[in-house]
C-alpha cells in the first residue's frame, strides 16, 4: 500500500488526540459541513480518518460510517474508539483504493488530509467511484493564507503555494467555502505539545510566542489560551443526471501535498 507517513499523527497520536478536542471548539466546520450536506440518515465514508476521532460524530446521525485509514496503528486505535458505536465499521485502505463498493456511499470526507490536494487525481476518481448519484465529496483543509497559522505554515512550507491549491480544486469542480474557527487551549502546555508537532522547532518556537502573545503575554496570561484559524471547505456533489461530469486530469501521481493537521 503506497502511502506517506503523517509527520503528526502517526508519531504523536496523544498530542494530536488533544489538537482535535481543541480544535474548532465553536462547531463552525461542522455547521457548514452540514448546511452544504446533511449526512442524516445517510452513508458516510470518512477517508484518512486516523484514530477515528470523528467518527461517533458523523455516527449520531448517518446510517452507517465506514472510517478508512492504512496505518495500522491507528487503525487499531479507532477500531478501539468506535467499538460498540452502532453502525460504525473501520477497514485498513487508501485514498486511491478505498475498500468499498461501487456508489455504496452518500458523503465521502475528508479533513485536513495531506492526500487530497494537486496531484491527488486518483483518490478523487476513488470518491467519485464510490459515491452514490446526487452524493457528495466533502474536503477540509486548512486556509494556507489565513493568520496567523496560515504564516507558520508558509514559513516551515515555502514552495507551498495556497492560490494554486484554490486554482486546482476549482478547476475540479469544487466550490469553496472559506470557514474562521478558534482554538482553545486549557493551558500553555497544551499549546505547546501541539505546535511542536506541526512545525519545526524554530517555527513552533515562533507560533508559541504569537499564541501567548495574543492572549495577553508579556502581561497577564489569561487561560484557557484561543486561536484564530481558517478552513477551506471544498465540495462537489455528484450528478443525478444521466451526464457525468469528469473532472479529473490527465495527471495520474499521488498528491505531495503536505501532512496538515
Amino acid at each position: 500500500m503506497d502511502i506517506l507517513p503523517s509527520p503528526n499523527i502517526w508519531y504523536y497520536p496523544a498530542a494530536y488526540e488533544l489538537e482535535n478536542r481543541s480544535q474548532d471548539v465553536g462547531g463552525e466546520i461542522w455547521r457548514v459541513l452540514r448546511e452544504e450536506f446533511d449526512w442524516a440518515g445517510r452513508d458516510v465514508l470518512d477517508v484518512g480518518c486516523g484514530d477515528g476521532f470523528h467518527l461517533p460524530r458523523f455516527a449520531e446521525s448517518a446510517r452507517s460510517v465506514l472510517g478508512v485509514e492504512p496505518h495500522l496503528p491507528l487503525l487499531r486505535r479507532a477500531e478501539r474508539r468506535v467499538a460498540g458505536v452502532p453502525g460504525v465499521e473501520v477497514r485498513r485502505g487508501a485514498a486511491q483504493r478505498l475498500p468499498a463498493p461501487d456508489a455504496s456511499v452518500d458523503l465521502v470526507h475528508a479533513r485536513t488530509a495531506y492526500f487530497f490536494g494537486p496531484g491527488c487525481e486518483p483518490g478523487l476518481r476513488e470518491a467519485e467511484r464510490v459515491l452514490r448519484p446526487g452524493g457528495a465529496l466533502v474536503i477540509v483543509d486548512l486556509d494556507v493564507s489565513s493568520e496567523p497559522y496560515g504564516g507558520w505554515m508558509r514559513a516551515d512550507l515555502p514552495d507551498y503555494d495556497p492560490p494554486r491549491v484554490e486554482r486546482f480544486f476549482a478547476d475540479a469542480g469544487f466550490r469553496c467555502r472559506k470557514v474562521e474557527t478558534r482554538w482553545r487551549f486549557d493551558d500553555r502546555a497544551s499549546v505547546e505539545s501541539v505546535l511542536k508537532i506541526e512545525f519545526s522547532a524554530q517555527v513552533a518556537d515562533q507560533a508559541i510566542a504569537d499564541v501567548l502573545r495574543l492572549n495577553g503575554f508579556p502581561g497577564r496570561v489569561v487561560e484557557p489560551l484561543t486561536l484564530p484559524v481558517g478552513y477551506r471547505v471544498h465540495i462537489r456533489e455528484k450528478p443525478t443526471g444521466l451526464v457525468r461530469l469528469d473532472h479529473s486530469s490527465s495527471s495520474s501521481s499521488e498528491s505531495t501535498s503536505p501532512r496538515m493537521p
